[in-house]
């Protein structure tokens, strides 16, 4: 059974417990957060990371600021809400997961205001939604893991870079679920897990959740993956995304356009996994998304221990955008979109309802 990531705790008022997963692999604890300013820390933190997982975070981190008003006029509280969701989107700028919960709050919200309801009726609305955020993400985790277990073959080995599984999300994960649905079928696998630097989460995370998931894992350093491709270990590659352009450009934890120049270099598939939700309709192409760009510490400080000169300059973006034409497929809770273009990934969300000009 895959970890829980995070859950809310209790009704009104209520608390969210998550993994605190910057502790991990040493230690397994859990964080205890009670306000909108420790939602904010702890996704900044990476206390909680992962595009899905972020999501909702997002949403509980709406009903931390919510729950305790009572009392309030409609337009009170919609006034409030916005700038709840005003802070927690300062959080992080890559992830599109967090700005589109955040956007699904006060949307409902809205409705409810434009129908007359009080502030009450507007924070049992919240409540509502950010549960239906949670559990329409565990239901999305499944069918990405029924989709991508296709690709999946009994004895195969595969590649993955970053952690988006359990750890990522709110049930088996999104690049991961496929590993874990074809174990759940008995299929034979391996998976090799690049450690992803700076801060190591495919060492850390991945390589934890999938040893606790009973899946055979091997850890590799981030420089080691064409060698294996070389040697002809992997099968397929299997990344998550934060965000998606509508013409197919994957946005992924930094490393990751690297794994797929390599992966076409060696004739090996490479697929995104992610739900629709990851998909920017705002943007174009991936040029136009916002990349993050971390503390130097990280680098220079890793964990705690000085790895480079004093006073050294440092370029630490955390994130890369891999180019559609390097993307076999990407997988997604309705099917798998292959060879992404513009054209085929908007008539893959027009077939799933989404509205491309909202």
């Amino acid at each position: 059974m895959p970890v829980e990531t995070l859950v809310w705790v209790g009704d009104r008022p209520g608390h969210v417990r998550m993994i605190e997963q910057t502790l991990l692999p040493t230690s397994h604890e859990q964080l205890e957060v009670k306000d909108v300013p420790g939602m904010v820390d702890a996704i900044y933190r990476l206390a909680v990371r992962g595009a899905p997982a972020i999501g909702v975070a997002a949403g509980y981190g709406v009903l931390l600021g919510v729950q305790g008003l009572e009392g309030l006029s409609g337009e009170e509280m919609m006034g409030q809400l916005k700038e709840i969701s005003a802070t927690l989107a300062k959080a992080r700028p890559t992830a599109v997961n967090l700005f589109w919960a955040l956007d699904r709050m006060v949307a409902r919200a809205q409705r409810e205001f434009d129908a007359g309801k009080t502030g009450d009726g507007i924070r049992d609305a919240l409540f509502e939604e950010a549960h239906t955020i949670f559990r329409e993400d565990q239901e999305t985790c499944e069918a990405l893991g029924r989709h991508g277990a296709e690709l999946i073959s009994d004895g195969g080995t595969y590649l993955t870079h970053c952690n988006a599984g359990a750890l990522a999300t709110a049930n088996t994960g999104t690049a991961l679920a496929p590993f874990y649905e074809a174990h759940r079928q008995g299929k034979k696998i391996a998976v090799f897990a690049d450690e992803t630097r700076p801060l190591l989460q495919g060492a850390r995370l991945t390589a934890w959740e999938l040893q606790q998931g009973g899946v055979d894992v091997t850890v590799i350093t981030d420089s080691m993956a064409g060698r294996v491709m070389f040697e002809g270990k992997i099968d397929a590659v299997f990344v998550g995304s934060d965000r998606i352009a509508r013409n197919g450009d994957v946005c992924n934890k930094i490393g990751t356009y690297s794994v797929a120049v390599l992966a076409k270099e060696h004739g090996i598939p490479f697929y995104a996994v992610a739900p629709l939700s990851t998909f920017d309709r705002t943007l174009t192409s991936g040029d136009q998304i916002p990349i993050e760009e971390r503390p130097a510490e990280e680098i220079t400080m890793g964990f705690g221990k000085q790895t480079a000169p004093d006073g050294v300059k440092v370029y630490n973006p955390a994130f890369d955008v891999t180019p559609a034409r390097l993307v076999t497929g990407i997988v997604t809770e309705h099917g798998v979109i292959e060879h992404p273009t513009q054209e085929n990934v908007e008539a893959a969300l027009r077939a799933a309802g989404v509205d491309l000009d909202s």
